[in-house]
């Protein structure tokens, strides 16, 4: 008995510790005003995941970057150790090899399905598309640094690309590309809001292919990404982390879009993970 008080002491004295210890400070990146509804579930998960530490780790400050950074100068930053210490975004090898990835996915499957927003003018030409060979006469449009450039191009689509993001709504209405590729989560919030300008989302056909979302720290910084990784996980074993994912509508649209088995799905094959320094491959 005495072994177990002795460990109970033990984890006491660290807990009043942890507490007593400044509070862990998180910059994360802003989310600007008007941003769909569901942009603000990546912090709340996040907080979820610090709170269920906190008794172990101690408190923690969550705030943001009072400026907007693009998808590239994001990652910089967390690269460099800078303006922010924590993001959330799809993965690729080279955000793989820059950061350090929590390899937990944070969207479960929604982010692995893409429709397309389009013209509305176009639904005819999209109806004519039945095979990849169909859809490689077209061009999608895509974020500078989007993980989605290297699959649609390593599968012989066409891709421009634009460092912001809402410049790509402007250059699909102006017909600089033909589709905007988006995750089932994302199209019908972006639908509702460029409606009135004639964009609408495609509905017969999916693209999937598996690019999880991960939160992302600098490579530095292993006891953050512990601890995320660690409250992630107690999330998901109470059931916490399901809860907060199913109570926004725009994933359970997407879950049942996905349900449906309405669409033609075209599969996508991922590029060969290159070979780091070290020879390894990521």
């Amino acid at each position: 008995m005495w072994r177990y008080a002795a460990a109970g002491l033990l984890l006491a004295a660290a807990m009043i510790q942890a507490w007593a210890a400044e509070p862990l400070r998180i910059v994360l990146p802003m989310t600007a005003p008007g941003s769909e509804e569901h942009t603000r579930y990546f912090p709340m998960l996040l907080r979820l995941a610090l709170e269920k530490t906190e008794a172990r780790d101690g408190p923690f400050i969550l705030s943001y970057y009072g400026y907007d950074l693009t998808s590239p100068r994001r990652s910089l930053e967390l690269k460099r150790n800078g303006a922010i210490n924590v993001m959330w975004d799809g993965t690729n090898a080279q955000r793989e090899r820059d950061l350090l990835a929590i390899h937990i996915p944070l969207l479960r499957d929604l982010n692995d399905y893409r429709v397309f927003l389009i013209r509305r003018d176009d639904q005819a030409r999209f109806r004519q598309v039945h095979t990849l060979d169909d859809l490689r006469k077209l061009r999608a449009g895509a974020g500078y640094n989007w993980p989605s450039v290297d699959v649609l191009r390593h599968n012989g689509l066409v891709v421009e690309t634009s460092v912001a993001y809402h410049s790509l709504f402007p250059m699909l209405l102006a017909k600089r590309f033909d589709y905007m590729p988006r995750g089932v989560h994302e199209a019908w919030a972006e639908e509702k809001v460029h409606a009135h300008e004639g964009l609408m989302v495609e509905p017969t056909i999916f693209l999937h292919y598996r690019v999880p979302f991960y939160f992302f720290v600098n490579r530095n910084n292993p006891a953050l990404a512990d601890r995320i990784e660690r409250g992630l996980r107690l999330a998901m074993a109470d059931g916490s982390f399901d809860r907060l994912l199913n109570s926004y509508p725009a994933f359970r649209r997407g879950l049942a879009e996905i349900a449906a088995h309405k669409r033609t799905v075209f599969e996508l094959e991922l590029p060969t993970p290159q070979p780091t320094a070290d020879g390894s491959s990521r």
